[in-house]
């Protein structure tokens, strides 16, 4: 079984920072990516950044030059650095793994439980 624990989750002022972690256990074979989604009230879920195995990182228009992915491949780990958060970011932040499981063959998307996240005016 693949399990995924995010922290990091709070509630911030407008313009303030937050960062966010991730990290995966279970029998993994490969990781192919591992990144964040997002699911505000009323909203469909959106990716917010990924990162994959070879180091190409994928952000969404929205977050561009605010929101920072990297990945600490040896520890399966993923963060996520907030910047200059405005009330629009508020959200449920999900991690997502997609890799292949020990024991099958096809990669398959994997999720965290969701951590929340406010920035209030």
């Amino acid at each position: 079984q693949v399990q995924l624990v995010e922290s990091g989750g709070g509630s911030v002022q407008w313009g303030g920072s937050l960062t966010l972690s991730c990290t995966a256990s279970g029998r993994i074979s490969s990781i192919n990516a591992m990144g964040w989604y997002r699911q505000a009230p009323g909203k469909e879920r959106e990716l917010v950044a990924s990162v994959n195995s070879g180091g190409l990182t994928n952000y969404a228009d929205s977050v561009k030059g605010r929101f920072t992915v990297s990945r600490e491949g040896a520890k399966k780990t993923v963060y996520l650095q907030m910047n200059s958060l405005n009330p629009e970011d508020t959200a449920v932040y999900y991690c997502y793994l997609n890799g292949v499981r020990g024991g099958s063959f096809l990669p398959t998307n994997y999720w965290g439980q969701g951590t929340q996240v406010t920035v209030s005016s």
